[in-house]
């Protein structure tokens, strides 16, 4: 890849606009920022390329999100899905449209700090963030490099647990968390995933466990509500052992938290917004993230756009346009999304019956994934209706009940 352009030389000590956090939230961000005429620096805590946890499978509504020609090497596509109900009545389907394009991570991002810098955005890597403050107009930015930046808006992207989250008040409804490795397999292992990923559902509350291929590398993990590490570790080693997935040392054996938010978290404080996970924005059932990432990412840099020009009080009227934005798609979808969840902890042999034997249920869940609807459109029709009253009507299944993150102060 050519080098990335440098950013135009600066006329002020104020920045624009600062972004923490070079993922996909971050990245887009920041690149929005800059294409609007916003002077933008993108600071990131780890040195670029750095590795991320994440199964790393781009649906059709992240492939849709993608800035134009984007260089990103696919290493997969998938276009059977393997269902599985804790390790039986497991079905193989077939996508009309095949989407799901299998990438590392670690390479989406550095391609989407790259394409930031191209639109004239300045980065900093290895260089993390240690306070911020808001004082009238502009917000001073503190980082282990001992700088001291001031910008007009901000943009936090540093992941769930980082400092802007906790800062704008970030409130989540559900925690989970995931165990990951990335495993090396051998010709005949690749073979037999190549084309094909398995989503299988555990025996633990709204759990499940997933393989995603990637040439000579299969990513796999699961899971599930925090609370219970044991129960999780000894799932994903059962799941890796019945898949294949054991024998060589893994690439990469790593877990983290997924937070979704609260329909009443802020997304903003005063010229503070936050995008991508550190605005909790994941689906509830799929834990997908990196659609809602680059999305809020996209509005979160034309609402520092907004942002930058305006004078206080007119400030707080573009961050609550952005929250509006937010609300009104993404919070949509998180809101069916968390329907979905809710029907399928109850009972999630109700859900696997309805993907893998009535043919309208794989339909939309294949058209999801391609991005020609959403969670919100699959939970609006009829039959997804219906099952979600008969499942509040249902005990919950063996796995007991599903675990709720209180909201955090």
């Amino acid at each position: 890849m050519p080098p990335p352009t440098p950013a135009p030389t600066r006329t002020s000590d104020i920045w624009d606009v600062i972004v923490v956090g070079a993922g996909p939230a971050g990245a887009t961000a920041a690149r929005v920022a800059a294409e609007n005429g916003c002077e933008t620096l993108l600071l990131e805590r780890a040195a670029i390329p750095r590795y991320k946890t994440c199964g790393g499978g781009l649906i059709g509504a992240s492939l849709a999100a993608l800035p134009p020609g984007l260089p990103l090497k696919v290493y997969d596509t998938a276009r059977q899905f393997t269902f599985a109900l804790n390790g039986r009545k497991e079905r193989t389907l077939t996508s009309a449209s095949p989407t799901i394009a299998m990438v590392y991570r670690s390479e989406l991002d550095a391609a989407l700090t790259e394409a930031a810098a191209a639109a004239g955005a300045k980065v900093r890597d290895s260089t993390a963030l240690t306070s911020l403050e808001q004082q009238g107009e502009t917000v001073t930015v503190k980082t282990n490099r001992g700088d001291t930046l001031r910008a007009r808006a901000v943009v936090g992207a540093d992941g769930s647990a980082g400092r802007v989250a906790r800062y704008v008040g970030v409130r989540c409804a559900q925690v989970d968390l995931a165990l990951e490795v990335e495993v090396p397999v051998d010709q005949r292992t690749a073979d037999r995933w190549r084309g094909r990923l398995l989503m299988e559902w555990g025996p633990l509350p709204g759990s499940f466990g997933w393989v995603f291929p990637k040439g000579d590398v299969c990513t796999a993990g699961v899971v599930a509500a925090r609370g219970n590490p044991a129960a999780l570790r000894a799932y994903k080693d059962d799941f890796l052992t019945r898949h294949g997935l054991v024998g060589p040392p893994p690439i990469h054996d790593t877990g983290h938290l997924t937070r979704c938010r609260r329909p009443d978290s802020p997304l903003a404080r005063g010229r503070v917004l936050v995008a991508g996970d550190a605005a909790a924005l994941v689906d509830h059932w799929s834990r997908e993230g990196i659609s809602y990432a680059l999305r809020s990412g996209d509005l979160a840099g034309r609402a520092c756009a907004r942002l930058v020009t305006a004078a206080e009080p007119e400030a707080s009227t573009a961050a609550d346009h952005y929250a509006r934005e937010i609300d009104g798609v993404l919070g949509a979808e998180m809101s069916a999304s968390s329907t979905l969840m809710d029907l399928f902890a109850r009972n999630p042999g109700l859900v696997h019956t309805a993907l893998t034997r009535l043919p309208p249920a794989w339909r939309r869940l294949d058209a999801y994934i391609a991005g020609r609807t959403s969670v919100a459109g699959i939970m609006a029709t009829p039959m997804a209706r219906s099952a979600a009253v008969l499942a509040t009507r249902l005990p919950f299944g063996p796995a007991g009940t599903l675990s709720r993150e209180p909201a955090r102060p």
